[in-house]
């Protein structure tokens, strides 16, 4: 099959990274790069022909001409006509098919009043879109391309979020969930349409319906009245397991089902409500603030990137497992060609899968782009002290997050990573000598912990902690008492009113963290 070419015409200087992005993207995605080939001007060789005629001869050899247009002109040749002008007028002479695109951060006050007549000649020829920044344009080009391979009968079959489902009409989707959306992106991203503008104006900006009022499979998943009665493996399956393996009983098990921001709130409410928190206390706020054990940050993240990169042609759902000693977020989906493993620890281009899905939750701030979202995770989970999240790709892609051991002295390997324990190395004064106590039965019993008042347990714990640093699973050993209780109850107080000191005071949540009277 012979590739399609692709003319990318700007102002060189105002969009030359985004042209250069822009056909790096084209090249490197699944779709579009079976069927174009992109073409920069500054990769043509040094040749014996003025840059105007090499220009103008690539613009002839070209089947779709692309245009970005922003403030500025450009360049005058001798009779005061920009290359841009002098290229989009080869390709309309030659009646390419043409695709301009408006940076809408430019009103026309502050445009150069030959770009503002240029862009007006644009718009009386060829249907135009806006964008706002390099994600917005690269969602708006993929849309325009997929159209141009439908209309020229190349792509008969669609990729998934731009497909449209024989049953689904306009009446699937629900008219209050496109308002929330249009409160929710104007807050976040600034996003320029109005509350109460039309659901077809709403979709259309979106890309997601076509001038036949067809909705497209991304408009279901993101504002269907019921997406699950269309594509039923679009659920979010949740599970909690009491150790390190996926085994039976299974204390908790859901599947849930609603749009795809209601799915990520519901997956990620699942997790922070079995993983460990501390309630703190109503010193500064009249709400208690929590600090949980993982950072739940980079949880909806990970969560975002599965339901937004994953196969949706599979029948296997989005899976949120959490195990004793870590958090699994797994997706039917495999990472896009020119991306691997390592590269998700620095900051990387960012291919979706499903691009008109990945724009929206953008959009309302539920995810980053410029390829970041997975060093945040990363960053949020070290700041925190813990382990570095780790991924995987086998029959489908894995986010796996490392909670805090019962007992984080443990030297014990862990079960999926021959990885060195990363805070092994920072000696722990705790673990250097045998805990002259751990041997011995638990002092107090728990029907006696039960029945003390809280001043007898807080006189209990400076006793135990009055000569060494001892952790919370050692405090709640001694005095009968769970982790959890210990951890949202009486830390809290004690920390607060003096009575107990850290070992590490500026980490409060290092792994080894440790706690004494303080005298």
């Amino acid at each position: 099959m012979i590739k399609k070419r692709i003319f990318i015409s700007s102002v060189q200087k105002e969009f030359s990274k985004e042209r250069i992005r822009l056909c790096s993207y084209i090249r490197q995605d699944a779709l579009l790069g079976k069927f174009f080939e992109s073409f920069l001007f500054e990769e043509l060789p040094a040749a014996n022909k003025s840059a105007e005629q090499a220009y103008l001869s690539e613009v002839a050899n070209s089947d779709v001409y692309l245009g970005i247009l922003g403030e500025q002109y450009g360049f005058q040749d001798s009779d005061g006509i920009s290359p841009t002008e002098r290229e989009f007028d080869k390709a309309t002479t030659l009646q390419k098919y043409r695709i301009c695109f408006f940076k809408t951060a430019f009103p026309k006050s502050k445009r150069e009043p030959k770009q503002q007549l240029f862009i007006e000649k644009v718009e009386r020829s060829v249907i135009r879109k806006s964008f706002e920044n390099f994600e917005t344009l690269r969602s708006a080009a993929y849309s325009s391309l997929v159209h141009y391979l439908e209309e020229n009968e190349m792509l008969r079959l669609l990729p998934f979020d731009a497909a449209y489902h024989p049953e689904t009409s306009l009446d699937d989707i629900d008219e209050k969930k496109i308002d929330l959306f249009i409160r929710v992106a104007r807050k976040a991203r600034n996003f320029p349409l109005d509350i109460g503008t039309p659901t077809t104006d709403v979709l259309r900006h979106l890309s997601l319906i076509n001038p036949s009022q067809q909705v497209k499979n991304a408009a279901i998943l993101l504002f269907g009245k019921n997406p699950q009665s269309f594509f039923l493996s679009s659920e979010i399956k949740c599970a909690q397991f009491y150790g390190n393996e996926v085994t039976k009983p299974i204390p908790s098990y859901q599947i849930y089902h609603g749009d795809l921001f209601e799915l990520v709130k519901q997956a990620l409410d699942f997790v922070a409500s079995r993983i460990d928190a501390r309630v703190g206390t109503r010193e500064h706020s009249v709400q208690a603030p929590v600090d949980f054990e993982l950072p739940l940050d980079a949880i909806r993240e990970a969560i975002v990137n599965a339901v937004a990169h994953r196969d949706y042609t599979s029948n296997a759902s989005v899976q949120v497992m959490l195990f004793k000693n870590r958090l699994e977020i797994w997706n039917p989906g495999h990472l896009p060609p020119g991306i691997t493993i390592e590269q998700l620890s620095q900051v990387h281009e960012s291919f979706p899968t499903n691009p008109l899905i990945a724009n929206p939750l953008y959009l309302a701030g539920y995810a980053e782009r410029l390829g970041t979202g997975t060093v945040d995770i990363i960053n949020k989970c070290e700041d925190m002290g813990l382990k570095a999240p780790e991924y995987a790709q086998t029959d489908n892609f894995r986010a796996i997050f490392w909670r805090n051991e019962p007992n984080p002295i443990s030297s014990e390997p862990n079960p999926i990573s021959s990885e060195p324990n990363p805070i092994s190395s920072e000696p722990n004064p705790i673990s250097s000598e045998p805990n002259p106590i751990s041997s011995e039965p638990n002092p107090i019993s728990s029907e006696r912990s039960k029945r003390m008042s809280k001043a007898q347990i807080e006189k209990l714990v400076l006793s135990i902690c009055s000569d060494e640093y001892l952790t919370v699973n050692q405090i709640a050993t001694l005095i009968g008492r769970t982790t959890n209780h210990i951890i949202r109850v009486v830390l809290p107080n004690m920390l607060a009113d003096g009575k107990l000191v850290r070992l590490y005071p500026s980490k409060p949540k290092h792994p080894n963290q440790a706690y004494k009277a303080n005298k």
